[in-house]
């Protein structure tokens, strides 16, 4: 749940992983269109009349426009957790900072989200600490884990507390940790900046298959690399998925979350979230939408593909994480050919 008075978001909280939420379950998700842009490059220019041709789409097709509004604050949830190699494309997070200060935002007033300053610093997204250097001047980066951005009344309660697990056992026995409680390690903090100092937030994943949860993609980047304590959902595999279904169908962070955008230049279809090169794909094309369900759902046939290709097995259906986020109403993967519109083609 997301809350300051705990109250109880929808969802399979405390359930087993493969059981259906007993509380009464949200109407359907509605089928929203994903658009699509092919890049003839992945030079800077090419994104930034790609990204913005998206964005004139995306505001002539829902008649909702991007703008400053009552804050004139946005944020970038980028990702840069799988190092160097697999992060947010730096083309794409400029393209749609241009995009967003041509519709009025104050260089200031858009600021980048990341979950880990090693990652990030070794990923560009902050300044190199031999030359000071930084390819966002101007703009906020919020780091995570610095534990700044996370408000104590705003957090994601989970009956999965850190203790559960062995070696953080021992060494409260040893005296680490020792004034954790079992109610603060079953809390995950969310990353107050983007819902409740922005107008609106957008979402930059980057697609990879993940052991645990299928595919790193779009819900994945808005709900466990946003936020804190959420290490431990890896520890307990059966509960990971309904973790993200859940923390993705928190309204206040739903309400905020504009779109998502996500480039292929690079996605991973084996050994993710890991980068490794002989197991990456390049395709010059971006989409666009507000269902990070079928987005996913999309990166996640295109792994498949290539899994198989490739000689390796699909990523088993028994990872049931788009099957509980379209549950909870936050997306759908319903009639996937039919609302891929191409743009450019």
């Amino acid at each position: 749940m997301l809350t300051a008075l705990c109250v109880s978001a929808p969802g399979l909280l405390g359930q087993s992983a493969n059981s259906l939420p007993s509380a009464p379950l949200p109407p359907p998700a509605p089928l929203l269109p994903v658009w699509e842009t092919s890049l003839q490059n992945f030079d800077q220019a090419i994104y930034d009349r790609e990204v913005e041709r998206l964005f004139v789409q995306f505001e002539a097709s829902t008649g909702k426009r991007i703008q400053p509004t009552v804050k004139k604050k946005v944020g970038l949830k980028i990702y840069a957790d799988s190092g160097q190699g697999l992060a947010t494309p730096h083309a794409l997070v400029h393209a749609v900072i241009h995009a967003l200060e041509h519709r009025g935002f104050e260089s200031a007033n858009i600021f980048l989200v990341g979950l880990n300053q090693l990652r990030l610093r070794l990923t560009g997204f902050l300044p190199s600490l031999a030359t000071g250097e930084t390819a966002y001047k101007g703009h906020p980066v919020f780091v995570l884990e610095s534990g700044r951005f996370f408000d104590p009344v705003w957090f994601y309660d989970s009956p999965l507390p850190n203790r559960f697990d062995p070696v953080l056992a021992e060494k409260q026995v040893e005296g680490v940790d020792a004034n954790s409680s079992a109610e603060q390690d079953r809390k995950s903090f969310l990353a107050t900046p983007l819902f409740l100092d922005a107008d609106f937030w957008i979402n930059l994943p980057v697609f990879t298959d993940h052991p645990i949860l299928g595919v790193n993609g779009a819900l994945v980047n808005a709900t466990l690399w946003n936020a804190s304590n959420t290490a431990r959902f890896f520890r307990s595999p059966a509960n990971a998925p309904a973790a993200v279904a859940e923390m993705s169908a928190i309204p206040e962070l739903r309400a905020t979350w504009a779109f998502t955008i996500a480039s292929l230049e690079r996605y991973q279809f084996i050994g993710g979230p890991y980068f490794n090169s002989l197991y990456t794909v390049s395709e010059p094309r971006l989409w666009l939408s507000a269902d990070p369900v079928a987005l996913d759902s999309l990166a996640l046939e295109k792994i498949n593909l290539w899994r198989k290709r490739s000689g390796f097995q699909p990523i088993t259906d028994e990872i049931r994480t788009l099957e509980f986020a379209e549950i909870l109403g936050v997306g759908t993967a319903r009639s996937l050919s039919t609302r891929l519109f191409k743009l450019n083609e």
